[in-house]
């Protein structure tokens, strides 16, 4: 593969493309000023205005959200698995129908395997523009997003409508839903008794992977960070593993399918039969299957990166209360 033809599936950090309306709270105050993107796959933006970078399917996708200090983005559900690791920035992450059953603090590097299955929302409390990237189990995301029925409600109030086929509406703009198409409907309250509200204490220790921690355990071989007998235990469709510098080898190697390298910090020089390319943090590269690379640091100093990987494994539901 020539330069050329790889560059096209290197997404550069200063290239991604932001769309400000890609969900139903893009009008209502406090979450108004985020911005979403779709890096790997078609994501589960409710707008057309929404940039895919890269539509080769990896059996899972990427995206990222990047939001100013005290902007959050509003409690919503999924039906695979999110996984979100911090770019820069400082991030609170809260879940249950209100947002009030348990949070946690996740600084830069951090990453969280979300529980399947619940309401959760994310906030940037750092004092500049923060940015977190985004793991989605399956091709598909599961279908799209399962909003808390006040944020449907506190919508509409905005001006912004979304319709039973997940497409947005905005009555400021003098849209409708089109003859014959309904609105989203609100979850009843036998469907919401079904989302459960686990505690804090619940989630942390099975789902939370602290960045020097991981470091830590990569000072010979790659940590494994989600996996079936990874740092934190779970088959989400995907595997993730953090490479440090202790850990990186020049070694070439190949996967079956393709792969997904996702620098943390330090600047990488990846490797393969026909060429080299240099990532920054913040920059996406999707590895084709059966390709021998290999991804070294280029530069003195911290180097980490994410290497995601897919699996066979369903993409669905895995949470449990432990």
């Amino acid at each position: 593969m020539t330069p050329a033809e790889m560059e096209t599936r290197i997404v550069r950090y200063g290239d991604l493309k932001p769309c400000k309306t890609a969900f139903i709270d893009a009008h209502t105050p406090g979450s108004d000023q985020k911005e979403n993107f779709t890096i790997i796959g078609g994501g589960v933006s409710e707008s057309p205005d929404q940039h895919v970078h890269i539509s080769i399917p990896h059996g899972f996708n990427i995206g990222a959200a990047g939001q100013p200090p005290k902007c959050r983005n509003s409690l919503h559900s999924h039906r695979t698995a999110e996984v979100f690791f911090v770019l820069k920035g400082r991030w609170r992450f809260f879940w249950g129908r209100w947002g009030d059953a348990g949070e946690v603090i996740l600084d830069e590097g951090d990453i969280f395997n979300i529980p399947t299955g619940i309401f959760r929302g994310f906030e940037n409390i750092g004092n500049d523009y923060g940015m977190i990237m985004a793991i989605l189990g399956g091709d598909d995301a599961g279908g799209g997003v399962i909003w808390a029925p006040q944020v449907i409600e506190d919508a509409a109030e905005h001006g912004l409508v979304l319709s039973e086929e997940g497409k947005l509406y905005d009555t400021k703009q003098g849209q409708s839903l089109p003859s014959g198409v309904k609105a989203m409907p609100v979850l009843s309250e036998a469907e919401l008794a079904r989302y459960p509200e686990p505690a804090t204490a619940d989630v942390i220790p099975n789902h939370v992977a602290r960045y020097w921690d991981m470091v830590a355990l990569a000072d010979k071989t790659p940590a494994r960070v989600i996996g079936a007998e990874a740092m934190l235990r779970d088959k989400p469709g995907f595997e993730v593993s953090l490479v440090t510098r202790a850990s990186a080898s020049a070694d070439m190697h190949q996967h079956d399918r393709a792969s997904v390298l996702m620098p943390v910090t330090g600047h990488w020089r990846v490797s393969w039969e026909g060429g080299a390319a240099t990532l920054a943090p913040g920059d996406t590269m999707s590895v084709p299957e059966n390709l021998m690379h290999n991804a070294v640091p280029s530069m003195t100093g911290e180097a980490a990166l994410y290497h995601i990987l897919g699996t066979d494994d369903p993409a669905g539901p895995t949470w449990s209360a432990p």
